[in-house]
């Protein structure tokens, strides 16, 4: 049996009235639901704590949205079990994608203005409202990821053994097409196959490495305890 290699776990935050009804959300502020707040609890309870999924002392960085639906996720999911030994910061750059004047609209209502428009092609829209390319965003995800791979290469570097250098987990509380675009490049594929991920609401995707070793970056697992896996249960 190998290596337990560091992870980063991109955690969406839970259901908003936006999510539910399929709005775009960048930089608009809304609260979770109260369904959105029972499920981020309820996840939280399953997967993190000694011995569970996530283990908060193997947490090292956490990395939150500056939006308020991503930062009280963090606060109802680690409940009693904060990570005893670990950097928490608003970081600007896990925010959503800015989706400009499409903010709060239905994708079929932004293809009436802007036939067979795709965020990973089109990105927001130009003009006086614009929001982030797909250029623009590739370029922030990778900063994200630069400083990840950096976190988990300075732990391997200055470690006296293995399992301490494993001891550097990241969680990202974030948003949906944020967590997509950023499975996408932790892969190294164009920003673009994020069209083939799932991101649900209060859905945790987790990645890390292969073969014990930095140099296989890799998808462990997507979209677990989604507001359907939990009432399977």
């Amino acid at each position: 049996m190998g290596r337990r290699m560091p992870r980063v776990y991109l955690i969406r935050h839970g259901e908003t009235e936006w999510s539910l009804n399929g709005r775009h959300t960048g930089v608009t502020d809304l609260p979770l639901t109260a369904n959105g707040e029972r499920m981020v609890t309820d996840m939280g309870n399953r997967i993190i704590g000694p011995g569970k999924l996530i283990d908060p002392a193997q947490v090292r960085h956490i990395l939150i949205s500056p939006r308020q639906r991503a930062k009280r996720t963090e606060e109802l999911m680690f409940g009693d079990h904060p990570p005893p030994k670990c950097s928490i910061v608003i970081d600007p750059d896990v925010a959503e994608w800015d989706y400009g004047k499409y903010e709060g609209m239905l994708t079929k209502d932004i293809r009436k203005e802007h036939p067979g428009w795709e965020i990973w092609k089109d990105g927001g829209p130009p003009g006086d409202t614009p929001g982030e390319t797909p250029e623009q965003m590739t370029a922030r995800v990778d900063r994200v990821i630069a400083k990840i791979r950096k976190i988990h290469a300075d732990a391997e570097a200055n470690a006296d053994t293995p399992e301490e250098a494993d001891h550097s987990d990241v969680i990202i509380f974030s948003h949906g097409h944020f967590t997509r675009s950023f499975i996408a490049r932790w892969c190294d594929f164009p920003i673009a196959a994020g069209y083939h991920f799932s991101a649900d609401a209060g859905g945790l995707t987790v990645l890390g490495y292969q073969h014990n070793t930095l140099k296989e970056p890799s998808l462990l697992g997507l979209n677990w305890y989604t507001e359907y896996q939990l009432q399977s249960k």
